[in-house]
């Protein structure tokens, strides 16, 4: 008798229906100025698909909370119940200023892996991050200093310094990170938002980004790490703490503040499924298209257990 517990197929094909939904929502929004109703569009598309896909599902990672946004929020139950138990991390609309104010690099993104094997950083919502593709697997160090590890993708990737190239999020808190990139003589393509497809990109070769570093969004680590489990990348966080309050909730919670958390901590699975799907074109995937009668969309959908990258591109008639 088949076992229902563990994913014995690639679900990744219905759960891209997911996003493919989302980003359709959100496309409408695009450039209007306004997030909520950005995100709202976005979650309502997704959480009616999502219930139609074949699994058992808890949501553990819901991005939405820290801004009051419209959300799929932690602990609720999503696909239909019939198939096998997962957890999912979900984003709806990563991105929503991006979408809001039409600039490159919406996205919406969903990760599944089996129940229980997903990192819940709770209500810490932000991480230390560092992402590599599959040749600087298991040769980074976040507790290193930044030269070192880009000497050690350098060296995977059989580059100089100079031609690495660094995505960073453009914050002031990873100002400091930028000044060491640079000193290294590393370059850097710095990004407004979205920083969990730019970790998949340092992952996927052609992308022309080599790492990923910076302070970014805890939910936002999880899911960046269910897309580099499927393309054989790495990835390693800390959680970050804003203030003194974050520091006594994560002593409250035996949360540890010093810990790097390697892929493994955040997906302790090797069954992964990822899709995403684009809002508005980015460096990763091209934006809902408008033509007559309906749109267009393109898609990344992969699966760790199978190595499978699919790339999407859709057609959506509105008859």
């Amino acid at each position: 008798m088949r076992n229902e517990r563990v994913p014995d197929r690639n679900i990744a094909m219905e759960l891209v229906r997911t996003t493919e939904a989302a980003a359709l929502g959100a496309a409408r929004m695009v450039g209007r100025g306004d997030k909520i109703a950005a995100d709202g569009a976005a979650v309502d598309a997704m959480r009616t698909m999502i219930d139609t896909v074949d699994m058992d599902g808890i949501v553990v990672i819901g991005e939405g909370e820290k801004d009051e946004a419209p959300m799929l929020f932690n602990g609720e139950r999503v696909g239909n119940g019939r198939g096998p138990e997962v957890d999912v991390a979900v984003d709806p609309l990563e991105g929503t200023r991006l979408c809001a104010m039409g600039l490159p690099g919406a996205v919406s993104v969903v990760g599944v892996a089996p129940r229980g094997s997903m990192y819940n950083p709770h209500d810490i919502f932000y991480m230390e991050k560092l992402a590599v593709g599959p040749a600087a697997k298991g040769k980074i160090d976040l507790s290193a200093p930044v030269k070192w590890n880009l000497e050690q993708v350098a060296k995977a990737k059989a580059l100089a310094i100079e031609e690495v190239t660094v995505m960073i999020l453009d914050r002031d808190r990873n100002t400091a990170i930028a000044d060491e990139v640079r000193a290294a003589g590393a370059r850097i393509r710095f990004i407004t938002d979205g920083d969990a497809p730019g970790a998949v990109m340092a992952g996927i070769e052609g992308t022309g980004i080599d790492m990923m570093i910076g302070i970014g969004g805890s939910p936002e680590g999880v899911i960046a790490a269910c897309g580099l489990k499927a393309v054989g990348g790495d990835i390693q966080c800390r959680l970050w703490p804003r203030n003194d309050e974050d520091r006594k909730y994560a002593a409250e919670h035996a949360l540890d503040l010093t810990q790097v958390l390697t892929i493994d901590d955040l997906v302790h699975s090797d069954d992964v499924f990822f899709a995403a799907t684009g809002v508005t074109t980015g460096d990763l995937l091209q934006g809902i298209e408008y033509m007559a009668g309906g749109a267009r969309s393109e898609s990344l959908v992969m699966r760790s257990r199978s190595g499978t990258v699919r790339r999407i591109q859709t057609e959506h008639h509105w008859r």
